[in-house]
């Protein structure tokens, strides 16, 4: 539902006089979801909402389509010639200093950057800035309900079991017959989900030596998918309830076709497992301290963990990133690589952690979910840490 009055309050905590909606022809999906669009929405024609951070919010649409706006607050303004929609446009921000839009300074976070240059450009003529509304989507749009966060724990219930499963299917067909194939793997994990009431957007990765090196690798597509004793596993998954509105859990773990794991494995494990651990220790400090912390700074605080170890040319994506009704979700992303990342972490949202070292030979990646309590408690989910590379056939 939508709320003004909460949206009118994070205004004028954040310091913005006011927030510019704007969409065309679907542009804009941030501005669809904060504005309760209806489901099955396809306008033709632009549309503004400006949500003042105080007083009644004001509609601007085109005068084909003047009921787009009709189950939100505010009055009405129809325009036709696009003169008219310019002069509308400076209306709507006459007085404001800081109006708040879907925009990243240099395209820095394009997860935000949904409002054209141009359209930009209308709105700075009129005579106020144009700030970046990244931490209102955060918090609009990544802030869980307790629903949302019941239905987070009991998808982490299931996906942190699914290891066990994986795991004992990989050791079973190695004792049985030698070998299994990465596809098969996937596959159990798959029926796994469908026994708890789960679903997924894409089937996990389930990569074995060089393939789980290769971070977005899709199971099976290798030219060696045979997994047989002695090798290295990285299986990745992510799952939610299929209760719409549920939230997801994501997490990586690896582990080794053998009793015991060879050292080369435990050695970049154990840089990956502080690196990670270090994200959570930089999460956990800035809360205890009650100073905010962005996405980058986790990024950093993980990314130097990894670089000083001698592998850094092997760490190649971002640390983490929201998480909630979709897997990557439009709040604050744990990253200072790929974007820059200025927007704070807030509580009541969630995220992954999930540092990794790539190399040649096989890869290790080890990927948790945290969520930052309303009062600001940190909080690991999805089962205990791995402090090791699980040895599959002496576990299992």
């Amino acid at each position: 539902m939508f709320n003004l009055s909460e949206i009118q309050a994070a205004l004028r905590q954040f310091g913005f006089d006011g927030w510019l909606l704007y969409d065309f022809r679907g542009s804009n999906i941030l501005a669809q979801r904060i504005l309760k669009m209806p489901a099955g929405f396809h306008g033709s024609r632009r549309y503004f909402y400006f949500i003042p951070a105080e007083g009644p919010p004001r509609k601007l649409v085109h005068r084909i389509e003047t009921d787009v706006l009709d189950h939100l607050p505010g009055e009405r303004t129809i325009y036709l010639r696009w003169q008219e929609l310019e002069a509308a446009v400076a209306s709507l921000v006459s007085g404001c200093r800081t109006v708040a839009m879907e925009y990243s300074p240099r395209n820095g976070n394009p997860y935000i950057s949904r409002v054209d240059a141009g359209t930009v450009e209308l709105v700075r003529s009129c005579g106020c800035d144009v700030v970046s509304s990244g931490d209102l989507i955060s918090l609009f749009e990544s802030v869980l309900s307790p629903e949302q966060l019941e239905s987070h724990l009991r998808a982490s219930d299931i996906t942190n079991s699914a290891f066990a499963r994986a795991w004992a299917f990989i050791a079973a067909r190695i004792r049985s017959q030698g070998a299994v194939q990465e596809q098969e793997v996937c596959d159990e994990i798959l029926k796994h989900f469908e026994e708890h009431g789960a679903t997924t957007y894409s089937p996990p990765i389930v990569g074995v030596n060089g393939n789980g090196g290769n971070p977005h690798y899709s199971t099976g597509s290798g030219t060696e998918t045979t997994i047989r004793e002695g090798d290295f596993v990285l299986v990745d998954l992510w799952a939610r309830l299929k209760t719409p509105g549920s939230c997801y859990s994501d997490l990586t773990r690896t582990g080794c076709v053998s009793v015991t794991v060879p050292e080369h494995f435990t050695k970049v494990f154990r840089v990956v497992a502080a690196a990670r651990d270090a994200g959570v220790a930089c999460v956990q400090a800035a809360f205890a301290a009650g100073r905010p912390v962005t996405g980058g700074e986790v990024d950093d605080a993980v990314r130097t963990v990894i670089e000083q170890a001698g592998y850094g040319q092997y760490f190649c994506h971002r640390t983490g990133h929201n998480l909630a009704q979709e897997v990557h979700g439009n709040g604050t992303h744990m990253d200072n690589l790929e974007t820059c990342d200025t927007r704070r972490i807030l509580p009541g949202t969630l995220f992954t952690i999930e540092p990794g070292i790539y190399l040649p030979e096989f890869g290790v990646r080890s990927e948790i979910n945290v969520y930052i309590e309303r009062a600001g408690g940190v909080r690991v989910t999805g089962g205990p840490l791995q402090t090791e590379v699980v040895p599959i056939l002496g576990q299992f």
